[in-house]
């Protein structure tokens, strides 16, 4: 079950993630606002930690970033010691999609540099959501495992319906729709590759 405290704090650490990528990249709320489809106001308000913004949201301010959904998660908390390579359940953050109440974990170890990063999502029972992936850089991958439950992913215009057991590769540079139209919930986990990570 959600810890709601840990949602506030994954909201608090969104937040700052949100303002960190767009001051590196020199761009104004307005300038983020027309690269995103996202209000000014609302960028501000998810600055701010004002906002409970939905996945689709923040897809989309993933992708006037020039980044991925995934990124704006792998934030470590505010401390001055090394990213950790080993992250324990109790560390992993959690966040609820306050539209259609999936739960997103960030499994892997928060911050630490790597060419990939794994995500575990439960997706409520008749609950979909559509990701535009316009601003996806090319060269990310991502890989769909399901472990239990049965869900439908469309990408690439085509729909795979994947059952417990089955993996869908695909790249990020086109729409994708994820349904789970059976009468329970379903639990899969997702690895993608990792845009900003660069190799020392």
């Amino acid at each position: 079950m959600l810890d709601e405290t840990k949602s506030d704090d994954i909201n608090l650490r969104i937040a700052r993630r949100v303002h960190a990528l767009r001051s590196s990249q020199g761009l104004a709320l307005q300038a983020l606002a027309e690269r995103s489809g996202v209000s000014r106001s609302m960028i501000s308000a998810i600055e701010r930690g004002q906002s409970s913004p939905t996945a689709v949201v923040l897809d989309k301010l993933a992708q006037g970033l020039g980044t991925t959904l995934a990124a704006l998660f792998d934030v470590s908390p505010v401390s001055r010691q090394a990213p950790e390579p080993l992250a324990r359940l109790a560390q992993q953050a959690v966040w609820r999609d306050p539209q259609t109440g999936y739960v997103r974990r960030q499994v892997s170890p928060a911050g630490f540099p790597s060419p990939m990063q794994i995500v575990e999502v439960h997706f409520p029972a008749g609950q979909q959501v559509r990701y535009d992936n316009a601003g996806v850089p090319r060269q990310v991958h991502q890989q769909v495992w399901v472990i239990e439950g049965r869900i439908e992913v469309t990408a690439n215009g085509q729909a795979h319906v994947l059952k417990a057991g089955d993996c869908l590769a695909m790249s990020l540079d086109e729409p994708t729709h994820f349904h789970n139209r059976s009468r329970h919930p379903a639990r899969y986990a997702v690895v993608i590759s990792n845009p900003l990570f660069k190799p020392s």
